[in-house]
């Protein structure tokens, strides 16, 4: 049976997924070579910490002696080449962890540095760039930030330029979020944590990791930082975490954060598992070929769309850093018709439309196309952006290759079907 007719796809555009496809071969062996490597990596974490099935039983109440929470945070810290980490159900999303990081080890007085510009919308008001109530800024954390150059590239001047004897720590943000600017590869970051630490060696260099997760073979911590954050939601828990977030890096970085998670005293010794265990440990081991399949939609994506006029970014040739593809489709029309196709195409809520909203937390009204088994998880097949010139999709996810494609297509047929394109 033909399944892509059944489910609406035009003959023309499964035509136009199959050449892209074609041109894709050489691509997409380089990124299964990736997912090899990192699979091994992973495997050899497990195996160095001698997870055993009685690993998956989880707690409650307190936590205390967590051996299963315990062992996983030394597999994660192992895998991302950390001194420890803190991986926690109690961390409720990657904006989460990323506030608990900066406000566990920064205080009054001390100063934020962003090199890479302005960072994702949901971090202006942790920060206190948009005021809200809890900020850093109502605790005396002061921030500032210093543009990218027009190609994309470091302002070293302007850097130094910026850090000063309060400047207590560098964040920077490897993806793109909702600006146009390029995906940070970790040999760029590992480059600027070098230029920083040159200045001063104890300013505390954090990369927010979200959706760059096993996308590399390495990951920023070798590179030179001092910690690295994410969401369990997005590439780390492989689809099958419900919820969580990490920080990974020095001891001191992760002590700090864990106090600040519970309690002075108590620290990482409390925080019970309940019963995500199996799922946290199952879905990271899962989790480099699951965002192997996510990379190579989002090439796939940016090679169909990039024949067809639109402008993308990254290029279908580009060497990928982060999962994310933008799309730039210039019409609030268009980026709702494509959001739409996703939607189509998802497993869950498949019936649904996707429609723009006021989310907490943006500036201006955001759509967002998500069936997920995981709700809101980004390393499900996914589409957003913000109703904003250039009106572009933010296309990420997607558990396994055909699937990704599959959405593609149908975001593609809805175009056509619009006369969108």
């Amino acid at each position: 049976m033909d399944w892509y007719q059944k489910l609406g796809i035009s003959e023309k555009v499964r035509r136009l997924g199959a050449e892209s496809e074609e041109r894709l071969a050489e691509q997409f062996a380089r990124i299964d070579a990736i997912a090899e490597n990192n699979q091994l990596k992973v495997l050899a974490a497990f195996q160095k910490h001698k997870v055993s099935a009685e690993c998956f039983s989880g707690t409650t109440g307190y936590g205390y002696n967590d051996d299963g929470r315990d062992t996983l945070e030394k597999v994660y810290a192992s895998a991302f080449g950390g001194e420890a980490a803190l991986v926690r159900p109690q961390i409720t999303c990657g904006t989460h962890a990323l506030a608990l990081a900066l406000s566990a080890n920064t205080r009054p007085g001390d100063e934020i540095l962003s090199p890479v510009g302005r960072p994702y919308d949901t971090l202006e008001e942790v920060i206190g760039i948009r005021p809200s109530r809890g900020s850093l800024a109502e605790y005396g954390v002061t921030y500032d930030e210093a543009e990218l150059l027009a190609d994309g590239s470091f302002d070293y001047e302007g850097i130094r330029q910026k850090i000063n004897k309060n400047t207590r720590l560098v964040t920077i943000q490897r993806s793109r979020g909702y600006a146009s600017r390029p995906t940070l590869s970790v040999a760029q970051i590992g480059e600027l944590i070098a230029f920083v630490k040159k200045i001063n060696p104890d300013i505390i260099c954090m990369v927010d990791n979200c959706y760059g997760e096993f996308v590399e073979e390495e990951e920023p911590l070798s590179a030179g930082a001092d910690m690295i954050v994410g969401s369990l939601i997005k590439n780390p828990g492989g689809g099958l975490a419900p919820i969580g977030g990490y920080i990974v890096g020095t001891k001191e970085c992760v002590e700090n954060a864990a106090v600040r998670l519970t309690s002075p005293g108590l620290g990482k010794e409390v925080g019970a598992s309940l019963s995500v265990l199996r799922d946290f440990y199952q879905g990271f081991f899962l989790a480099p070929t699951v965002v192997a399949a996510a990379v190579k939609g989002a090439v796939f994506a940016a090679d169909v769309f990039g024949q067809l006029g639109f402008t993308v970014r990254p290029a279908a040739d580009e060497i990928r850093h982060d999962i994310i593809q933008a799309i730039e489709f210039g019409t609030p029309e268009g980026l709702c018709a494509f959001c739409e196709g996703i939607q189509a195409a998802a497993p869950v809520d498949s019936f649904l439309k996707p429609v723009p909203w006021d989310m907490p937390g943006y500036d201006d009204p955001v759509i967002m196309a998500a069936g997920a088994f995981v709700s809101g998880a980004s390393i499900e097949l996914s589409a957003d952006g913000p109703l904003r010139k250039p009106y572009a999709a933010y296309f990420q996810g997607g558990l396994t290759y055909p699937h990704v494609k599959y959405g593609i297509l149908s975001g593609l047929q809805k175009l056509y079907d619009a006369s969108l394109v």
